[in-house]
């Protein structure tokens, strides 16, 4: 059996990769949508990681694109930011 994070990311590819998209993709869709949801708290960069407890250079990177963040890390973000992590896969 694989472990918990592998079959995440399988789901995950499952549900979301359908389309054709690659992870660039997903990456760039995912930091897109943080730096949505953070700018309309009106945070910066740095209070997301603040609140986070992640690194604020991390933060930039994710919402860059040049990351891939874990689930994790995105469930951490996402209750954050108040949003279901769903939201963070949405396209526009």
């Amino acid at each position: 059996m694989l472990p918990l994070g592998s079959r995440l990311i399988g789901i995950i590819h499952y549900i979301i990769l359908p389309s054709g998209e690659d992870m660039a993709e997903i990456n760039k869709k995912v930091g897109i949508n943080i730096r949505k949801y953070r700018t309309k708290k009106g945070w910066t960069q740095e209070q997301l990681a603040l609140e986070t407890g992640l690194h604020r250079a991390y933060i930039g990177q994710i919402e860059r694109g040049e990351k891939n963040v874990g689930i994790k890390n995105l469930e951490i973000i996402a209750k954050t930011l108040n949003i279901p992590i769903s939201k963070l896969f949405e396209k526009k």
